[in-house]
């Protein structure tokens, strides 16, 4: 089975997640090679692309993994939802020392997954997810290198949002504003 990573509670609205409550994993500060910890996340082996939009659990804030958040992200060992690097780098949850210990060990680089070998891995954990329609893993080569992902980064994200804010100063768009009286 592969080892779970940012399944809160709070993402499937209900106690007893694999994690616990994110609340428990928020932490004032990171890791020291926090900034390593979410490259190597970002460029996880994409699983099961999620066609959806979502928000920050904590804050209620769109993030830069906002689009197909949900999304399932593996390196072959341990899987996790496509928006835990938002959490890590925002919000500093804990990732297991197991983990750690795993990316730190690979020097950050995201392996290649050997189809026979993850393929039981895969069956396995997915049920325990919420995803038993999608066993049995059905792969077309037999090994899977990690493809370069074009992924937004915190800074950028939040530069493009405060844009965004700055072209609409009176309120969100959605409604036309009223003209303007002569005087």
């Amino acid at each position: 089975m592969l080892g779970l990573l940012g399944f809160y509670d709070e993402f499937d609205n209900r106690a007893g997640g694999p994690n616990g409550p994110i609340h428990d994993a928020v932490r004032p500060v990171g890791e020291p090679d926090e900034a390593d910890l979410v490259a190597y996340l970002d460029s996880g082996h994409v699983l099961i692309d999620v066609m959806e939009a979502g928000h920050d659990i904590i804050t209620g804030s769109p993030h830069r993994h906002s689009l197909g958040c949900s999304s399932l992200v593996t390196d072959g060992a341990w899987l996790w939802r496509q928006d835990l690097p938002h959490y890590v780098e925002t919000h500093h949850v804990l990732l297991p020392e197991a983990f750690t210990r795993h990316v730190r060990g690979l020097n950050y680089r995201m392996p290649a997954l050997i189809t026979a070998q993850f393929a039981p891995h895969y069956d396995a954990t997915m049920p325990l997810v919420g995803w038993s329609s999608a066993v049995p893993w059905r792969a077309t080569a037999a090994v899977l290198e990690p493809e370069p992902r074009a992924v937004t980064s915190k800074a950028d994200f939040d530069a493009a949002m405060l844009a965004r804010e700055r072209n609409r100063p009176h309120g969100n768009g959605t409604k036309p504003r009223k003209p303007r009286r002569a005087c």
